[in-house]
C-alpha cells in the first residue's frame, strides 16, 4: 500500500491521566443514565407536557446526528466523486459517524418515555408513512447498519490471520477467521453500493430532522419557522461535515503527538467557505422572502440568539477560511472549524429549544443535573471508545514525512505556537 494512503493504529497506551479523568466522568454519566432507566423521566428530568424534549433530544440526537455528517460527506467526496487524495480520511470519518449515530440512538433511548418500545418501527404493522419521525427512525436504523458494514474492512485488515481468542473462546478461532475471510473476499465487491446507500440515507434523514418542528408552526418563533427548514438542516449538515473531520484529526494529532498532513487538511478546507456561502445565501433569502427581518432586529433574546448563531457559526468562519493563510495555519484552521461546529450546535439548540414557545407553559425549561450528567457522560464514553478504536485498529492516516510539512508547521502541530 502507498504510505501516502496508509492508515495505522496509534502506538500508545490506552490509559493515561487524562483518560482516567474522562473515564470517571463517563462513569458518573452511566450512573445517571441508569437512574433515569430505573426511576423514569419525571424523577430524572425537568421535562413536562409543555416541554416534552430537552437537551437529550437537542444535543445527543439532533446536534449529534448533524456532527456525524463527516461520514457521508467524506465518503461522497472520496468514493463517489473519486477525489482519491481524500481517501485516507474516510476511515476516521466513518468512525466518527458510526460512534456519533450509535450514541445518538443511546441518547434517544434515554429520551423516550417507553424506551423499551424503540424496536416497534421495524414491525410493518406499526408503520406510519405520514410521520416524518418514522422516516427519520427508519433511515437512522438503516444508515447505522450501513456504517458498521463500511467499517468492517478496517476490522478485517487488522485481525485477518491474527485471530487468537483466549481460553475456551479459542474454539471459535477458525470460525472467526472464516468470517473475516468471507468479508475480505466479497465485501470489497459491494462496498461502493453501501457507500452510495449511506450518502442517500444521510441526506434523507438530515433533511427530515428539519421537518420535525414544522408540525408546530404556532409554537415556533418566526425566525426559524421556515417551510424550507429541511433544506437548511441538510445544507448545514453538509457544511459541518469537513469541519468536524478536520477538528478531529488536528485534536487527535495534538493528543498523540503526531503531525497531520496540513496540506491535505487545508486543501479539504477550501470547500468549507463554499458550503457555508451556499447555506448563508439560502438562509438570507429565506428570511427576506418570509419578511421576518423585523423579528431579527427587534432586540429580543431569540433575535440575539440568531445573530450569534449566524455571526459566530457562519459569517466569521466563512471569512476566515476564505483566506489561504488561515487555512494553512494549524491554529487558524482549528479555530475556524470550531466556529462552524459551534454554529451548527447553536442552530439545533435555537430551533428545538429557543424557538419553541409552548402556548401554556408555566415556566421555562432548564435541564436537570441528571440530564446534564447523562449528556456529558455519553460524550465522555464516546471519546473513550474512539480512543480504543484508533489505538487498536488502523483508522488514522500515517503521519506525513517531515519534508511534506512546511518549515515551522510540524512543530506547531504538537506544541504551542509563540504567544500561546
Amino acid at each position: 500500500m502507498n504510505s501516502k494512503f496508509e492508515t495505522l493504529p496509534v502506538r500508545t497506551k490506552f490509559f493515561t491521566r487524562g483518560t482516567t479523568v474522562v473515564a470517571a466522568i463517563a462513569g458518573l454519566g452511566i450512573a445517571a443514565y441508569l437512574y433515569r432507566v430505573f426511576f423514569g423521566l419525571e424523577a430524572a428530568t425537568n421535562l413536562s407536557n409543555a416541554y416534552p424534549w430537552g437537551i437529550w433530544k437537542t444535543i445527543n440526537v439532533v446536534a449529534g446526528v448533524a456532527l456525524a455528517a463527516a461520514g457521508f460527506t467524506t465518503a461522497a467526496v472520496a468514493d463517489v466523486f473519486h477525489r482519491e487524495r481524500y481517501h485516507v480520511l474516510v476511515r476516521p470519518a466513518i468512525l466518527t459517524a458510526l460512534l456519533g449515530y450509535t450514541f445518538a440512538v443511546i441518547g434517544l433511548i434515554a429520551d423516550l418515555g417507553r424506551y423499551y418500545n424503540i424496536w416497534h418501527p421495524i414491525i410493518p404493522s406499526m408503520w406510519q408513512g405520514d410521520s416524518v419521525l418514522f422516516e427519520v427512525g427508519m433511515c437512522v436504523m438503516m444508515y447505522l447498519c450501513v456504517l458498521y458494514i463500511e467499517f468492517l474492512p478496517t476490522v478485517v485488515e487488522r485481525y485477518r490471520n491474527r485471530v487468537d481468542l483466549p481460553g475456551v473462546l479459542a474454539h471459535f478461532n477458525s470460525l472467526v477467521e472464516s468470517l473475516l475471510e468471507v468479508c475480505q473476499r466479497y465485501l470489497v465487491r459491494f462496498i461502493s453500493l453501501f457507500i452510495i446507500a449511506g450518502v442517500v440515507l444521510s441526506c434523507l434523514h438530515q433533511s427530515s430532522l428539519g421537518a420535525l418542528m414544522l408540525v408546530a408552526p404556532t409554537k415556533m418563533h418566526p425566525i426559524w419557522n421556515s417551510p424550507i427548514s429541511p433544506i437548511l438542516f441538510l445544507l448545514s449538515a453538509i457544511a459541518v461535515g469537513f469541519p468536524i473531520l478536520i477538528f478531529e484529526i488536528i485534536l487527535v494529532s495534538r493528543i498523540f503527538h503526531r503531525a497531520p498532513d496540513v496540506s491535505l487538511l487545508s486543501h479539504l478546507a477550501r470547500y468549507i467557505p463554499v458550503l457555508l456561502g451556499i447555506y448563508f445565501a439560502v438562509r438570507i433569502g429565506d428570511l427576506t422572502l418570509r419578511e421576518v427581518w423585523p423579528y431579527v432586529l427587534d432586540g429580543s433574546f431569540p433575535a440575539a440568539a440568531f445573530i450569534v448563531e449566524i455571526g459566530v457559526g457562519v459569517i466569521l468562519p466563512l471569512l476566515l477560511l476564505a483566506r489561504k493563510r488561515v487555512r494553512y495555519s494549524v491554529r487558524g484552521l482549528l479555530i475556524s472549524v470550531i466556529l462552524v461546529i459551534v454554529g451548527v450546535v447553536l442552530n439545533r439548540t435555537n430551533v428545538f429549544l429557543i424557538a419553541y414557545e409552548p402556548l401554556y407553559a408555566s415556566s421555562r425549561y432548564v435541564p436537570s443535573l441528571i440530564e446534564t450528567a447523562v449528556t456529558v457522560g455519553l460524550i465522555s464514553t464516546l471519546i473513550l471508545i474512539y480512543r480504543f478504536f484508533v489505538v487498536k485498529l488502523p483508522v488514522l492516516p500515517r503521519p506525513p514525512e517531515p519534508e511534506a510539512v512546511s518549515p515551522g508547521q510540524a512543530e506547531s502541530l504538537v506544541t504551542p505556537m509563540k504567544g500561546e
